[in-house]
């Protein structure tokens, strides 16, 4: 009987061990509702992302839709240390936005408001049981997860920010080869020091308390650069799982830096899955397109977005079976699609809402028909913030500069943006210069993150040229990478690439067919006159904004027949400079900008005032002389009492 009680109490603890291991980990995250402190309170979002096993909570494409069921546990964010009165606690429960069925993994977050005093700090924490037993290390063992909310007014003035940090769930990765990771974290204080540290499973920290349970030092033998959060590791064991635990602290300058005293504290915890080689080719998918790893998009609360994740496979027989991913509430994803060979496509859409302002991070993973993953591609959607436009050049008084044809030592080129931006803050963004006259060959390439030969003023991205590279007659057209143009809040929300060959063009003039040929012949035959036409009050679009002319070569053309009593006579032709048959029509007027204009006509308008100067001087002077002159005589007492005298002489005649 007691063998049977025995028996009975081991099978409830292990299958309440296997019911409770589904804690995949997560992160939470903080902000005011305004960053600028009024009244002794004030509002402030708490953010929660959780990951779990999917086989044991529900989430489909239609509870993603409705939002309902919650997935998780049903438990509370506690207070754990610090000033913990004005804390309530928090749902930990939260709603699906990811899942992926190969992994059996899904993600959720919640939000919540909160009204807080000023100046007060305190941590909290959510912990239980239990990971799973495929854990090198902490296996089965509790999870807790802790974040640090301050409200203390920041020494410019303003209320702070949490970092934020994302993350996929679970990375794929080779065993036996060392790897190197880049968590991705920014802080919506744009002047922030940024560093992750391994989480710390005492109360020897900032938060108080134990940061990581079981889950501390999960990945053996790692290192962790922490100013930039990047982890180089080696896994071992092959079809087990090891857990990261980090937290991500901000500081306000490099002396709270060094006196290791951060503004606040955030948990990401995550795990790697560790693979041995498969046979045949083991290339790995790759997300290439449209937006690089790490690109920061700026869109406004209301935006109907729409991004693609462009993936290429590159072994034969394999193909992209699902992604895992990790997105913002109301993102979806559509049906993986396959356009060409060894490319795939999935489409995200999202209409961000007030609540989301902010920074919103989104990531995926590829993964193929053999569980081979992609590396980590991260985004982050900055809601409440435009990106710049790159304004598309017009032909006459356009955005960028050059346009049209231009000679062949130009080496200044610059185009116009709809916000002030600055470089990129990612190196490896380029703008590309390509000969389309070559099938498109690249004549060069700058990096906007450094080269000097990009420069960024306002609203203007201006390049410069040490040596021109052009040839003679040849066509060119300039396309860009995202970002090239980056606005100037937070992570810099980037322009969208553009790789339109017809965007900003333009070509070299070429002196060898510049010139036109006049032909005079004998009377009673009809002659051809090429000749040029002139510019009218309207736009003419054979002018450029060099004031260089586009050539074409279909001539306008007269034909006339004149007749004469004399013999027919033949005049010799006459050609002025290099001739070619059929030849080029030309417009003779240049369009030249307001500051052009105002500097060509600086000399001829002094000239003009010192030649007037000159000549009215003494015209001048003769016309004061007369005047004078004639007032004098007028005035002169002589001739008022000689003008009397004659007129009483005048009366005594008549009388």
């Amino acid at each position: 009987m007691m063998r049977e009680r025995l028996s009975f109490i081991f099978l409830i603890i292990w299958i309440s061990t296997i019911e409770a291991s589904h804690f995949r980990g997560g992160t939470i995250t903080w902000r005011p509702y305004n960053s600028t402190p009024s009244g002794a309170t004030t509002p402030v979002i708490v953010r929660e992302r959780f990951s779990w096993r999917r086989s044991a909570f529900t989430c489909t494409t239609a509870t993603i839709a409705v939002q309902n069921p919650m997935i998780g546990d049903f438990g509370s964010l506690g207070c754990v240390s610090g000033n913990c009165g004005s804390w309530t606690g928090m749902n930990t429960q939260t709603y699906c936005t990811d899942f992926s069925a190969p992994l059996d993994v899904a993600s959720g977050e919640y939000y919540q408001t909160y009204t807080l005093p000023i100046n007060i700090a305190f941590s909290i924490s959510f912990s239980s049981c239990c990971w799973f037993g495929t854990l090198v290390i902490g296996s089965n063992g509790n999870w807790a997860i802790v974040s640090r909310i301050n409200t203390a007014i920041r020494p410019d003035g303003y209320l702070n920010t949490s970092p934020i940090a994302v993350s996929l769930p679970i990375i794929y990765k080779e065993v036996n080869i060392q790897h190197v990771h880049v968590v991705q974290m920014a802080d919506f204080d744009g002047t922030d020091i940024l560093k992750c540290r391994w989480s710390i499973g005492s109360t020897a920290n900032v938060n108080g308390f134990d940061e990581c349970s079981g889950l501390c030092n999960g990945v053996t033998g790692a290192n962790l650069i922490g100013s930039n959060c990047t982890i180089v590791f080696t896994l071992t064991a092959v079809s087990m799982y090891v857990g990261v635990a980090l937290q991500i602290e901000d500081f306000y300058n490099a002396a709270a830096l060094s006196a290791n005293t951060p503004m606040s504290s955030v948990p990401l915890q995550f795990l790697f899955y560790g693979y041995a080689a498969p046979g045949g080719c083991i290339t790995p998918p790759a997300i290439i397109g449209s937006r690089p790893n790490r690109a920061c998009i700026g869109v406004m609360p209301g935006d109907n977005i729409t991004e693609y994740v462009i993936v290429q496979v590159y072994c034969p027989g394999k193909s992209i079976v699902d992604f895992v991913s990790s997105v913002p509430i109301g993102m979806t994803k559509s049906a993986i699609l396959n356009p060409s060979t060894g490319i795939y496509h999935l489409v995200l859409s999202w209409i961000p809402i007030a609540s989301q302002y902010g920074p919103q991070g989104v990531c995926m993973g590829a993964i193929d028909n053999t569980q081979l993953q992609s590396n980590q591609w991260c985004i982050t959607f900055l809601v409440g913030f435009k990106s710049p436009d790159v304004i598309k050049p017009t032909l006459v008084q356009g955005s960028a500069s050059p346009i049209g044809t231009i000679f062949k030592n130009h080496t200044l080129f610059s185009i116009q943006t709809s916000i002030s931006v600055n470089r990129p803050t990612r190196n490896g963004t380029f703008i590309y210069f390509w000969d389309s006259t070559l099938g498109g060959t690249l004549v060069q390439k700058y990096d906007c993150g450094w080269e000097p030969e990009v420069t960024y003023t306002g609203f203007t991205v201006v390049i410069r040229f040490p040596v021109a590279p052009w040839i003679d007659g040849h066509f060119y057209y300039v396309t860009y990478d995202s970002g090239v143009a980056s606005g100037t809040e937070f992570c810099g929300p980037e322009s969208a690439p553009n790789s339109d060959p017809t965007f900003w063009v333009f070509n070299i003039w070429n002196p060898a067919v510049s010139s036109t040929t006049t032909t005079t012949t004998t009377p009673f035959t009809t002659v051809t006159v090429t000749t040029k036409p002139t510019s009218t009050t309207s736009i003419n679009t054979l002018l450029t904004t060099t004031g260089i002319v586009i050539t074409t070569t279909a001539p306008i053309t007269t034909t006339a027949t004149t007749s004469t009593t004399g013999p027919p006579t033949t005049a010799p032709a006459t050609t002025a400079g290099p001739t070619t048959s059929g030849a080029t029509t030309e417009s003779t007027v240049a369009v030249m900008y307001p500051k052009d204009l105002e500097l060509a006509c600086l000399q001829p308008v002094a000239m003009t005032n010192a030649i007037l100067l000159a000549v009215m001087m003494p015209i001048q002077g003769l016309a004061l002389y007369a005047t004078f002159t004639k007032l004098s005589s007028i005035f002169n007492p002589s001739n008022i009492n000689s003008k009397a005298r004659h007129k009483q002489r005048m009366k005594r005649i008549m009388h």
